[in-house]
């Protein structure tokens, strides 16, 4: 049966959207930058900002410190008996803005054009976050009530690795015991085509230091005597892949559980216009794993990219130096049942296996997190896909991301609940990228998607 957003909750959201978009826009004006120390001061006021408005609205909040940024954990439990207990998880912390000469309008002064909300953090997590906390308003505005127990959980390191919040989960396992764990931080698979995730790539991301000469060295005096380390970087990277795109990396692939044919073939059916995608990202031609489709790349697939390079001299003129040090990022998205640490281990075999002599070589752990497979179906699939269908006049897909959640894993296996993936966002949104935005048509439709999923949940 098809449901539908109640009129009362309806007419709340309506009533109250221009106020709850000056809200966001207060919250993206937050710069909570995670990865870096000198906006430790801004996290915390996020943290802050976000624990002062769940108060407002009726709940039952505390901003608890870990040993890095600070979780806010706010509650409501007064549900008749029986009803289940929800916990909704997001984050308040966002990526650096730069490279800042990109953006159209500054990072922190949010912008709406062509109905698109431009910040840093708009739908990377602070919208999609935001309108769960809108949703709730609604109900207890309206109702004075909730149909369900709820949970609302937001941290501040998601986008550093969420080093802290498998610890914080494991010990408040007790008073986070709950029926359902409902996560916002993903994507919709087109405009105006809710999706429900199943899964999502992990991640081992490395730094890896090739050191030669004691300094730089004079290129004349010196080059084509003694071992650069840059070009034996460049050496050493090149191998990671072999002609086709696929990782050469001896072992890379032998955990990888392997897809269902079905699977892969819902993939397949699903409307995906590469064209359109390529032009999206504006490259000349898509590459990968030959054998698999753009999206089963992009949902099913290992990769093994290089993020970032740096060596020598890299400023304007010329400065001819045969540099003493070559650093590059490496990152791995992980599948099932690969593990960061496992994925890490094989990557260093293989660096150092291929570096010539005359340098040495370090890898260091940066962040990591384990894939997730949810399984489709189930009373809390239907309960979402009904609420889905409510605000958005149809049905949703059932889709993959390539990026990476790392404390899904963590909730289910800690808490022992299901998780659903129930995003907002939609491709091309520039999360992590200059000109970040978030569809304010989706804010809209998120809150009484959410707000329609609470009657639909206590249904169950």
């Amino acid at each position: 049966m098809t449901a539908a957003v109640s009129r009362e909750l309806d007419a709340f959201i309506d009533a109250n959207t221009a106020r709850f978009r000056d809200e966001l826009v207060d919250f993206l004006r937050i710069p909570s930058v995670s990865a870096r120390s000198e906006h430790n001061a801004d996290t915390a006021r996020a943290a802050a900002w976000l624990a002062a408005e769940c108060t407002r609205i009726g709940l039952a909040t505390e901003v608890v410190p870990t040993p890095g940024h600070p979780v806010v954990l706010a509650e409501w439990r007064g549900a008749p008996a029986g009803a289940p207990t929800v916990l909704v998880y997001g984050h308040y912390d966002v990526q650096p803005a730069e490279p800042i000469e990109l953006w159209t309008s500054p990072p922190f002064e949010p912008t709406v054009r062509d109905g698109k909300l431009y910040a840093r953090g708009s739908v990377d997590d602070k919208g999609q976050l935001y309108l769960h906390v809108k949703a709730i308003e609604a109900h207890l505005a309206v109702r004075g009530t909730l149909p369900v127990n709820l949970i609302l959980l937001a941290e501040g390191e998601e986008e550093v690795g969420s080093d802290h919040l498998a610890d914080f989960v494991q010990g408040h396992a007790a008073r986070l015991t709950c029926d359902c764990v409902v996560i916002s931080d993903s994507s919709m698979f087109a405009p105006g085509q809710p999706s429900l995730l199943f899964a999502l790539r992990g991640l081992a991301y490395l730094e890896v230091t090739v050191r030669g000469p004691a300094q730089d060295l004079h290129s004349g005096s010196y080059g084509g005597a003694v071992v650069n380390p840059a070009m034996a970087l460049a050496r050493m990277l090149a191998t990671l892949h072999d002609a086709t795109g696929r990782i050469a990396i001896p072992g890379f692939y032998d955990a990888v559980k392997e897809w269902e044919p079905d699977v892969r073939s819902r993939i397949r059916a699903l409307p995906f216009d590469e064209r359109h995608f390529l032009e999206e990202v504006g490259a000349a031609a898509l590459g990968g794993e030959p054998g698999y489709s753009t999206l089963e790349r992009l949902w099913t697939r290992p990769t093994c990219e290089v993020n970032g390079l740096l060596s020598g001299y890299t400023g304007e003129g010329a400065k001819t130096v045969l540099p003493g040090v070559a650093m590059a990022k490496v990152s791995c998205r992980l599948v099932p049942d690969q593990t960061p640490a496992a994925i890490e281990a094989l990557i260093l075999a293989h660096l150092l296996a291929a570096a010539p002599p005359g340098v040495t070589v370090t890898v260091k752990h940066l962040h990591g997190g384990n894939p997730w497979r949810g399984e489709p179906g189930g009373p809390w699939f239907a309960a979402a896909g009904r609420a889905l269908e409510a605000a958005f006049g149809k049905p949703p897909v059932l889709t993959g991301e390539g990026g990476s959640i790392p404390v899904v894993g963590d909730f289910q296996r800690i808490l022992g609940a299901p998780v659903l993936l129930m995003g907002f966002g939609l491709p091309g949104e520039n999360a992590h990228a200059p000109d970040e935005w978030i569809s304010v048509d989706n804010f809209e439709r998120g809150m009484r998607a959410v707000a329609a999923f609470w009657d639909e949940a206590a249904r169950q």
